[in-house]
């Protein structure tokens, strides 16, 4: 059982931006030193709104991957993979697909929002539909127990923990469950099993999570249990049977909005990006062309922060004393805007640089970011072949 390891993925849309930095891989990056973290490429989900684009798929795989690697994410703590090279994945995805209740994908409250944002594309296909379906299995494939998202993506990890739960009870109730799993609790030696069995009632009679989370420590450190009884015991703490699939839980990233150019989120569609690996002269140039505040016609003119996007910027960027410097500056039309652009223009390619340097090697021989990739697709691959060993057991399908 593996509870903490951390699962994200990206469709692979081609240069990453600021934006992405800030409000993803960042996030990433400190991760990767706290657990073991699965970090994919999720092309199959690409083709759920985009299927009759399939041409520039590949050269955005291996763009992001760059940025990715340029961001700090490195493999040598992280597994680097594509979704695509993991057939589990698909399989999976099939198996859950003959337990999940249609009522359950329609509720999903993105499948609405975008439909209408996507007015122009034809969506009425059951890969649009099952697309949470397929997120799911991408989750409990690896058994990760936390999966880093935004405030909108939380309604897809609890359909990822309904469905984990409903697998369990149906096909974790091996024979004589109840009588195996007292048996585990005896392999434990005396005073452990006694604990445990404290812990389990406060849990299933008082609720207390605190018991729960000690009950799993209790059992992750161990010796004397085989996979088999570990997984038994975690379904009878919960109440349930074997525990097969590992109910995720939501890790709830920072806020981190970055701004684009215009003040809007930073964001392709827009065409106000700054993208993680741009050459200085334009990145230079798109800060220097940034629009200011409507009401600063004149350099005399005092400012309102604001009601200017470059303020937006200076929030990201810049440490109190220069923000200080820029809004007083702009109020009392002791700046100018140029004067204001300055700091954020170093700022922004000061943080630039390292990523370009990073990036340079893996541009230079491209052989070595397809080797990154074969090696975290075969990590990947053999843990999921180990749950799908255990699913398909579950299934009865194991049979030769």
């Amino acid at each position: 059982m593996y509870i903490d390891r951390v699962l994200s993925g990206m469709r692979p849309t081609g240069r990453l931006h600021l934006g992405h930095y800030h409000g993803v891989l960042r996030n990433w990056v400190r991760l990767q030193h706290e657990h073991p973290c699965f970090f994919f490429v999720a092309d199959w989900h690409a083709l759920t709104t985009h299927y009759e684009s399939v041409q520039a798929i590949e050269q955005s795989v291996w763009e992001m991957i760059v940025d990715w690697l340029a961001a700090g994410v490195d493999p040598a703590q992280a597994t680097l993979f594509v979704q695509s090279r993991i057939p589990e994945h698909a399989e999976l995805h099939l198996l859950l697909s003959m337990i999940t209740p249609l009522g359950w994908l329609e509720r999903v409250p993105t499948y609405k929002d975008q439909q209408e944002k996507l007015a122009d594309r034809e969506l009425a296909t059951y890969g649009f539909l099952g697309y949470p379906l397929l997120q799911s299995a991408d989750i409990l494939i690896y058994r990760a127990s936390m999966v880093p998202v935004g405030d909108d993506q939380v309604p897809h990890v609890e359909l990822t923990r309904e469905l984990a739960r409903r697998f369990n009870h149906l096909f974790g109730r091996e024979p004589g469950h109840e009588d195996k799993a007292r048996a585990a609790v005896k392999k434990l030696g005396g005073q452990a099993s006694r604990q445990f069995e404290a812990l389990r009632t406060r849990f299933q009679r008082d609720g207390e999570q605190s018991a729960r989370e000690q009950a799993r420590a209790l059992l992750d450190t161990a010796q004397s249990l085989s996979v088999d009884d570990r997984e038994r015991l975690y379904g009878y703490l919960e109440g349930s049977g074997k525990m097969i699939l590992v109910e995720p839980e939501a890790r709830l990233t920072e806020n981190a909005r970055m701004p684009g150019l215009d003040g809007q989120k930073m964001s392709k569609s827009y065409e106000n990006t700054i993208f993680l690996r741009e050459p200085a002269e334009s990145v230079t140039k798109k800060i220097r062309t940034m629009q200011t505040d409507p009401q600063r016609v004149r350099r005399s003119d005092p400012g309102n922060p604001e009601r200017c996007p470059v303020w937006q910027f200076h929030q990201v960027y810049s440490d109190p004393a220069i923000q200080d410097w820029a809004a007083q500056g702009c109020r009392s039309a002791a700046i100018g805007c140029l004067d204001c652009k300055q700091p954020v223009i170093e700022a922004v390619l000061r943080e630039q640089q390292p990523m370009l340097a990073r990036a340079q090697p893996y541009l230079e021989e491209p052989a070595r970011l397809r080797h990154i990739v074969e090696e975290g697709c075969e990590r990947a691959r053999r843990v999921a072949q180990e749950t799908m060993h255990d699913v398909r057991a579950a299934l009865g399908l194991n049979y030769r």
